[in-house]
């Protein structure tokens, strides 16, 4: 591929963000990027987030191996400053179900015998193994798992701002505020993308990372990629609050839920129940899409959260939450990523599937991304276009619980001044 060749990506999230950075680091002199969101990082993207996990257990050693990878380019200039390794603490609750039992078991055997890891794990099977590795937390906690010290949270909206900032220094142009509203072909080539406002961007190529937001773009996706949310809420601690929490682990009970140190800045607590994923099939096109409005959880989950703070930090178990929101990502069947060129059409490439497990990538995705575009192909045939799959219909193995559609949920929860707003 031409290095001037004129490279259109739609979409400034994880995915299209990674992938203008390495192409334009390759050389690549003519890329530019749309985003809908009139502000960075864009609002509906998984990375606009106080922290991400960093960690390499997975049930597969494949992505295991991926992982690894990104996390020694985590150490690079770019992206250290935003990477903390404060350990990882994977356990399950006394009451948890086999399905989250086994999905441990398998992610841990994935690192265990790695050289990587020697020493790094320490097994947990009581009380006292939780509080030599975390003393701040004083809940009952019978939990068993392991402890990993090779492992922790970036700071994921700064290093997708910084990333944004290699960018824009590498040449890469990108315009915020651009809403796409389709694609644009000549006969079966795509040759670019129209904007709502009516502008035409060309391009020899277009890709799209569009997130959840796929389906609205390219519906031939069908149910290949479903759009699923998961809750995300905060508790505002006070900064004696937020230093006696200082330095804990990212603190996972696979049944209940995860939460990381307190954000530096803001002193704001991040909490995410254990979930399977909510759809929105309320839309047009009958595909599972975001909404408009996102700033809210079920009922359901804040009472899971506060659970996992009974069980954990009890003090903190009743206090309010903010920052209420659900965050959307594209699921597939397998947990696969679709890095592809789409079926039936020339020039228009796929980079999608996320599947709540691609931002820890940020470093290394866009690299791969580049090698199809250079390629002209998919060689792997797991990331490939997966025609007739349905995300929709499946049990995923590392998620628990049941998938549930919003028109469902009978009971939601705000932040007290949107409550009123909406009033």
């Amino acid at each position: 591929m031409d290095k001037q060749t004129s490279i259109l990506i739609l979409g400034a999230g994880t995915f299209g963000l990674s992938t203008a950075y390495h192409l334009a680091k390759a050389g690549y002199t003519n890329v530019t990027v749309l985003e809908k969101s009139a502000t960075f990082p864009p609002e509906l993207s998984a990375g606009n987030d106080l922290n991400k996990i960093l960690r390499a257990e997975y049930e597969d050693p494949f992505y295991a191996e991926l992982a690894l990878e990104a996390m020694a380019a985590w150490k690079s200039p770019l992206f250290a400053p935003y990477y903390h390794e404060t350990g990882y603490l994977l356990c399950n609750s006394a009451a948890a179900p086999e399905k989250s039992k086994k999905s441990l078991q398998k992610s841990l055997a994935s690192i265990r015998q790695r050289p990587e890891f020697k020493d790094k794990i320490i097994p947990v099977t009581s009380r006292e193994d939780i509080r030599k590795v975390a003393p701040a937390f004083t809940g009952p906690m019978q939990w068993t798992g392991y402890f990993n010290r090779f492992a922790g949270y970036a700071h994921a909206a700064d290093a997708l701002t910084a990333v944004y900032s290699a960018c824009i220094a590498l040449g890469v142009t990108i315009h915020l505020n651009s809403a796409v509203r389709s694609l644009t072909y000549s006969g079966e080539v795509c040759t670019g993308a129209l904007t709502t406002d009516g502008k035409h961007y060309q391009a020899s190529t277009t890709v799209l990372a569009l997130g959840a937001s796929l389906g609205s773009i390219l519906p031939e996706i069908k149910r290949q990629v479903i759009a699923k949310a998961s809750p995300v809420a905060h508790i505002q601690l006070s900064p004696e609050e937020a230093a006696q929490l200082r330095g804990i682990p990212v603190t996972y009970a696979r049944d209940l839920g995860f939460f990381f140190e307190p954000d530096h800045r803001t002193n704001l607590l991040k909490i995410c129940p254990a979930m399977a994923g909510y759809t929105n099939y309320d839309t047009p096109s009958g595909l599972s899409l975001p909404p408009e409005d996102n700033a809210f959880i079920p009922a359901q989950d804040e009472n899971m959260i506060r659970r996992l703070l009974r069980e954990t930090l009890p003090a903190l178990a009743d206090r309010p939450l903010v920052g209420r929101r659900v965050c959307w990502c594209a699921d597939t069947a397998d947990s696969e990523y679709v890095i592809d060129f789409v079926p039936g059409k020339k020039g228009l490439v796929v980079v999608t599937g996320d599947s709540a497990h691609a931002f820890k990538m940020l470093p290394t995705v866009g690299g791969w991304v580049k090698e199809v575009l250079e390629k002209g192909q998919q060689d792997r045939g797991r990331w490939k276009w997966k025609e007739g799959n349905d995300a929709a219909a499946v049990d995923i193995s590392w998620r628990v619980g049941k998938i549930t559609d919003f028109k469902e949920v009978k009971e939601m929860r705000r932040d007290v001044e949107l409550a009123k707003a909406k009033l």
